[in-house]
């Protein structure tokens, strides 16, 4: 299959170069984006950055959803023109590796084009296609664990007790959580298997093989996981709800003692000012046993792509700022946006004690966890091997058998992979 997909690769190329019609080299930056007050507002700050020595580069920041960022891609490869694509976009990590397989007539290829020198490699992984890098890593999903200390004090505990640790050990610690204080660890939405993912990824392992195909009857990663997860939703350690809403609800209402998710799930914790100084925040648990088992793993994020034949070299000139300390620095008050640039964690407002979290250094420890992250594989077909994985994970905690429902899911993929 990766001979195919190389092929295939290499076959568009050569028919963009003879029939696409390319958008123009006019000395302007033109940027889709989305979400005024994360994204656009980095932009306008690397924008305002770039023009004090560059002023004479027009720069325009578009907001434009993530899904109809999508659509228009598709519609404009569909038709054979992508002149009026812009010079850079954001795109989801986890949908980047489909949309390059599917549509790489439009992505430029920046490989050696760009100094990737202190991106984690498993969130450079996203954007990397055929050994080749299409995109710049913006925002971080690195993985949390935080807690509400009182509920862990109650219990005879605190954060250093749950950081580095194995997830028996967890496993122990929240039974005896659960017993002392009546609340749950951890929640989660049913069948979305984000924690699942997460303790999938933190030992380098995903739904899918280096060559693409699904891979979840021979993943003993995988299988590991999903027994683990059971476990803690048996043992009340974990409960799940029906809805993300109701998810964030157990955290704003103290329904459990805390969540390992993407650091993004800050901004909901920190929302509930009169919880400030009652959180702690540490790394994830390891999956005990298996080669390659970290306590680090990835949750979501996006990264900066470019459309073929626009100003790729001036694009990429404004995208150094994705380097800047300065940058990083000023962005991350106002937006909470977590850069996985290394160098970021120097900035001041990165170093300062961040008073919600009884002033620990919170944004420094997430950029050092990202260096962390192994790397893992997402396809063309990520989110039909997520929802397989979802069912099977549903009927095997309702009491199906675990090898069945795992072949029933890869069947499921392949059939959608053309298989």
């Amino acid at each position: 299959m990766k001979k195919l997909v190389s092929l295939a690769l290499a076959l568009a190329m050569v028919l963009t170069l003879c029939s696409v019609a390319f958008a123009a080299e006019d000395g302007k930056i033109t940027i889709w984006t989305w979400d005024p007050n994360f994204n656009i507002a980095a932009m306008k700050v690397a924008k305002e950055m770039y023009q004090k020595d560059h002023p004479d580069v027009e720069i325009v920041i578009e907001e434009v959803l993530s899904e109809d960022v999508e659509t228009r891609v598709i519609t404009a490869a569909s038709a054979g023109d992508i002149s009026n694509l812009p010079d850079i976009m954001l795109i989801q990590d986890n949908s980047a590796q489909k949309f390059v397989l599917s549509y790489p007539e439009v992505y430029a290829d920046i490989t050696g084009k760009y100094d990737f020198d202190g991106f984690a490699e498993g969130k450079l992984a996203y954007s990397v296609v055929d050994g080749k890098n299409y995109g710049i890593p913006f925002d971080a999903g690195t993985v949390v664990g935080t807690y509400r200390t009182d509920y862990l004090a109650e219990a005879g505990y605190t954060i250093d007790d749950l950081t580095d640790i194995d997830w028996d050990r967890f496993i122990e610690i929240g039974k005896d959580v659960k017993a002392k204080t009546g609340r749950p660890m951890l929640s989660g939405q049913a069948g979305a298997i984000d924690t699942v993912l997460i303790m999938m990824q933190s030992c380098g392992a995903s739904m899918f093989n280096e060559d693409g195909s699904v891979n979840f009857v021979n993943n003993e990663a995988c299988k590991a996981v999903l027994e683990y997860y059971k476990t803690m939703v048996q043992e009340g350690i974990f409960i799940e709800v029906n809805t993300w809403d109701e998810y964030c609800g157990t955290l704003s209402n103290a329904s459990v003692v805390g969540t390992i998710n993407g650091c993004w799930i800050l901004g909901t914790i920190m929302g509930v000012q009169d919880q400030a100084g009652k959180w702690a925040l540490t790394n994830m648990p390891k999956m005990p046993g298996l080669e390659g088992a970290t306590n680090y793993s990835n949750n979501g994020g996006s990264s900066w792509v470019f459309t073929n034949g626009t100003d790729i070299d001036l694009a990429l000139d404004f995208m150094k700022l994705y380097r800047n300390v300065d940058f990083y620095n000023e962005i991350l008050p106002s937006t909470s946006a977590i850069g996985t640039w290394a160098g970021a964690k120097e900035g001041s407002n990165y170093q300062a004690g961040n008073a919600f979290y009884n002033d620990d250094a919170i944004f420094a420890k997430i950029v050092e966890y990202t260096a962390h992250v192994p790397a893992n594989q997402t396809g063309a077909f990520y989110y039909d091997a997520r929802e397989a994985l979802g069912t099977a994970l549903t009927n095997y905690i309702n009491g199906g058998d675990l090898t069945s429902e795992l072949q029933t899911a890869e069947d499921t993929v392949n059939f959608a992979m053309g298989f």
